[in-house]
């Protein structure tokens, strides 16, 4: 292996579960393969949960929150960030009433960040409106 840590992990490509050995080496991940020991996959992956890893180290990552201001999007922080949000989703709740807004929910996340998404949609939005692209 050259030096490179192995690592379990749960692929967090989608719902699914798949368990993930992932060589590690300098603090990049170099590979990964399927855990033979998994229940979900047996040591099998997808192509995006072997193949998808590099976007982690991608240099043009987002790290901080931006929020476009005077025509330009600008570094800000998470606190500033969240308090817009909040402003611009009240705002409308306000004037055009909770159905007005609506959540589009991911099949690439985890079953937990669905369910706090649906539950975010209808106690604190008040509103049914939540799609996702992990129905068939």
């Amino acid at each position: 292996m050259g030096g490179a840590n192995l690592v379990k992990t749960i692929c967090g490509y989608c719902g699914t579960g798949c368990g993930l050995i992932v060589e590690v080496q300098d603090n990049k991940i170099k590979k990964i393969r399927g855990d033979k020991d998994a229940p979900v996959n047996k040591g099998q992956t997808c192509v995006k949960g072997a193949f998808a890893y590099e976007y982690v180290h991608a240099k043009n990552r987002l790290t901080t929150p931006l929020i476009r201001k005077a025509g330009e999007l600008v570094e800000t922080t998470w606190e500033e960030a969240y308090q817009f949000i909040s402003q611009k989703l009240s705002a409308i709740k306000s004037l055009w009433g909770p159905n007005a807004i609506s959540m589009f929910a991911c099949a690439r996340t985890t079953n937990e960040s669905n369910y706090i998404t649906q539950k975010f949609m209808r106690t604190v939005i008040g509103s049914n409106n939540i799609d996702g692209c992990n129905r068939t």
